[in-house]
């Protein structure tokens, strides 16, 4: 019997195989029910599209806990413990990475399941069998479903380069097998550009009302496909790369200008993680929700990071650990007097040590299971807004840059770049405009998962070897800097993943 394909996570979930000439072991599950009849009408159709938004929240996808390929694969937070579940998190964090990893493997998997998903329902809409009361409500949903899918291909490509790329709903082996090959980064993100035009193209409105929040607007489709761009500018270089600038600009101005507050400093850091004011605050752009309270679709995050010996400070959740700990390059990042680090970072004399506070929810609704209710933020103003200061660096106007740069710092109450040229311990550490960028998003955007996909745009491979190597391994706890080369700059192709075609899913070099 042939193997079915398990390659491209799932994009073969629902297949439909010939009931002929089948052994035994092949037979077809008589309790199993195909997509067309599991989709009958528009509200079956509504509940595929929840269940697309719904595979985001894993931690092996993009949801609030998917620390460990983000902010522990760079120099934000270390897995410190090596031995447990055969030290394969510690593999993040030391730069000795395998393609056998489980936990690789599962990543690559949570990627692809939206874009199943979401090819899925727009193969069940594309086919008009299904009646809507509104063209509007069709539309929408075809929005959102490219939106998703162009956002999962944006993660795969940053992360593992050339990709599968799969638009179709898959329903034999045989399509699956003859889609299993890596296509080139600049066609995967043609395939991301276009989804995102088709959205903004769309009726979709330009923010969401409160009760629809989580749900994608125009507002989030500029700035994605702004930062699109501007990673095509730095990753791809070639002939396209000043119109790649160019459209970054363009379309992460246009999400800007979409905003519904005047100055980023009108709307205090703190409210932008308040859980009352989640659905309402005008920083927002996109964000996977969760529900305070509920044991299943809760967050984590409160309870997850609360030290012992802080009393309740971020949750009732009567916490026996040492909060989830940072390292101390990032610690010697975070500057005095700035709103953000007393927020983001907490000192518990008790554990002669610092923890991470930027999340919390200490509601009796929360309640002392720690049933937050912290939604995750996928992109807000203060990032497009850094993201902005970026590419006018690129284009050399240095005065937009700074401007840019400046309305976030204004906003954490710390002096504008000009003063902090005076500050020689500043420009010690920050000798170029473009370190300060990067500086200012570390702090801006910390533990929120941006980190490790900052450090692949600002530098090449090359550049970002020297970027670790200049590091202490001091600040760096027991993960050991000397293990990083070029090749981290991409993760491995899943080994699952290449056996199945080892010359069309060939391994990225030095694995």
């Amino acid at each position: 019997m042939r193997k079915i394909i398990s390659s491209i996570a799932g994009l073969c979930l629902l297949v439909v195989i010939s009931s002929c000439n089948k052994s035994f072991l092949e037979q077809t599950n008589p309790n199993s029910v195909s997509v067309d009849n599991g989709y009958q009408t528009e509200a079956d159709v509504a509940t595929g599209v929840n269940g697309v938004y719904q595979a985001l929240r894993s931690s092996n996808c993009v949801g609030e806990g998917a620390q460990l390929w983000t902010d522990d694969r760079a120099d934000d937070i270390n897995t410190t413990d090596n031995q447990s579940n055969n030290g394969e998190p510690f593999q993040f964090t030391a730069f000795s990475l395998v393609p056998s990893n489980s936990y690789l493997q599962s990543h690559w998997t949570a990627l692809y399941t939206p874009i199943s998903r979401a090819n899925v329902i727009l193969s069940v809409i594309n086919n008009n069998k299904i009646s809507f009361a509104l063209d509007a409500t069709k539309n929408q949903y075809i929005a959102e479903m490219k939106f998703i899918r162009a956002y999962m291909y944006y993660n795969l490509v940053r992360e593992f380069g050339a990709v599968p790329v799969v638009t179709d709903r898959l329903s034999t082996t045989d399509q699956a097998a003859a889609l299993t090959y890596r296509v080139s980064r600049d066609s995967v993100y043609a395939q991301i550009v276009a989804d995102l035009k088709d959205v903004l193209s769309s009726s979709l409105p330009v923010t969401q009302t409160v009760a629809n929040k989580g749900r994608v607007s125009l507002q989030a489709a500029n700035a994605l496909l702004g930062q699109v761009y501007l990673t095509m500018y730095t990753n791809l270089g070639g002939t396209n790369a000043a119109a790649n600038l160019n459209n970054a600009l363009t379309y992460l101005l246009a999400s800007y200008n979409q905003k519904t507050f005047v100055n980023l400093s009108d709307i205090p850091y703190t409210d932008v993680f308040d859980v009352n004011k989640k659905a309402t605050c005008p920083e927002i752009i996109w964000q996977i929700v969760y529900k305070q309270g509920d044991a299943t679709y809760s967050s984590g995050l409160a309870r997850g990071n609360q030290a012992k010996n802080d009393g309740t400070y971020i949750s009732l959740y009567p916490s026996q650990g040492a909060g989830a700990l940072f390292t101390k390059d990032l610690l010697n990042e975070f500057e005095t007097g700035d709103i953000r680090t007393n927020f983001s970072i907490r000192y518990v004399a008790a554990n002669s040590g610092y923890y991470i506070s930027k999340f919390r929810d200490n509601s009796t609704t929360a309640g002392t299971l720690g049933y937050g209710g912290n939604d995750w933020i996928l992109i807000r103003y203060a990032d497009v807004i850094l993201n902005i200061a970026e590419a006018y660096l690129y284009l050399n106007d240095n005065t937009n840059a700074i401007k840019y740069l400046d309305m976030v710092r204004v906003r954490a109450a710390m002096p504008v770049y000009a003063t902090m040229l005076t500050n020689p311990a500043y420009t010690a550490k920050y000798p170029t405009l473009k370190l300060a960028i990067l500086h200012e998003r570390r702090i801006e955007l910390a533990f929120e998962h941006h980190r490790w996909n900052d450090l692949t745009r600002f530098f090449t491979a090359t550049e970002l070897l020297a970027f670790f190597q200049a590091k202490s391994q001091a600040n760096y706890d027991n993960s050991p800097l000397t293990n990083c080369t070029t090749k981290d700059f991409y993760y491995p192709i899943p080994y699952n993943e290449y056996k199945l075609d080892p010359v069309r899913m060939y391994q990225n070099p030095g694995y």
